[in-house]
């Protein structure tokens, strides 16, 4: 075997590098694909991964696609993705929300496979014969973590969408009482500019009723007023005016 030249060492760096390239973009490809609401599957860890399990995880695949590093345009979105993950499964109400619901998927599947049990009389015996080992290393084989994964899935999306159902009714409850609010304050602010007129103008009504009180009867310049009619004196006499006879 001959002896390796430095451009045969260049040329092995440069091979490497390359593999090295597409390893960091299909973990990136892998980021962006995964399930969006289970933090698990952006780090690639199973359900009983512990937090420091998270967090050494999280050191190896940041590394990865670290946008300083690696050349994928997308690496920047799949960096934040493993960020945001590693936060949730350090925050223990997240960790204990979702545990609850891998828990939840599991009993699911369990009580299913119960029912299928008891149609396979094979089956059914041989559970009892091996007192739960059957059982045992049914969970504890690949086809029964995906099926948990996939049900995990089905119950974070059901539980997602009626909190997004949730925040609306209160989104468009809060409108309404806002809208109401602005009704109310719109109202008292025409009544309060009712109010200011009126008692902008109080005075000239004072002032027209004083005028109005000191001139009594007297009628207003230039305006004519019927004369008054005149009794009949007893002690004059009057003539009657012959009529005209046609």
């Amino acid at each position: 075997m001959g002896e390796t030249t430095a451009d045969d060492d260049l040329l092995l760096k440069a091979f490497f590098a390359e593999v090295s390239e597409v390893e960091r973009d299909n973990e990136v490809a892998r980021i962006l694909s995964c399930f969006k609401l289970n933090p698990f599957d952006y780090l690639n860890l199973p359900f009983d991964a512990s937090p420091e399990d998270a967090k050494k995880q999280y050191r190896k695949l940041s590394l990865m696609v670290h946008p300083d590093k690696c050349k994928h345009p997308q690496a920047k979105e799949a960096f934040g993705a493993l960020a945001k993950a590693q936060q949730l499964l350090l925050d223990q109400q997240e960790r204990d929300y979702l545990l609850s619901q891998v828990n939840a998927a599991k009993e699911e599947l369990r009580a299913k496979r119960k029912k299928q049990l008891k149609k396979d009389a094979a089956s059914k015996l041989k559970s009892l014969v091996d007192e739960g080992k059957y059982e045992q290393q049914y969970e504890q084989s690949e086809e029964f973590q995906q099926e948990v994964k996939k049900k995990v899935q089905e119950l974070l999306t059901e539980q997602e969408w009626r909190r997004r159902k949730m925040q609306m009714r209160i989104s468009e409850e809060e409108g309404r009482l806002k809208r109401d609010e602005e009704e109310q304050k719109e109202m008292w602010k025409r009544k309060r500019e009712h109010e200011e007129q009126w008692e902008g103008t109080r005075e000239q009504r004072v002032s027209s009723w004083r005028d109005f009180m000191k001139s009594g009867k007297k009628a207003k310049k230039g305006e004519m007023r019927p004369p008054k009619l005149k009794t009949e004196d007893p002690n004059k006499s009057y003539v009657q005016r012959p009529v005209k006879r046609g």
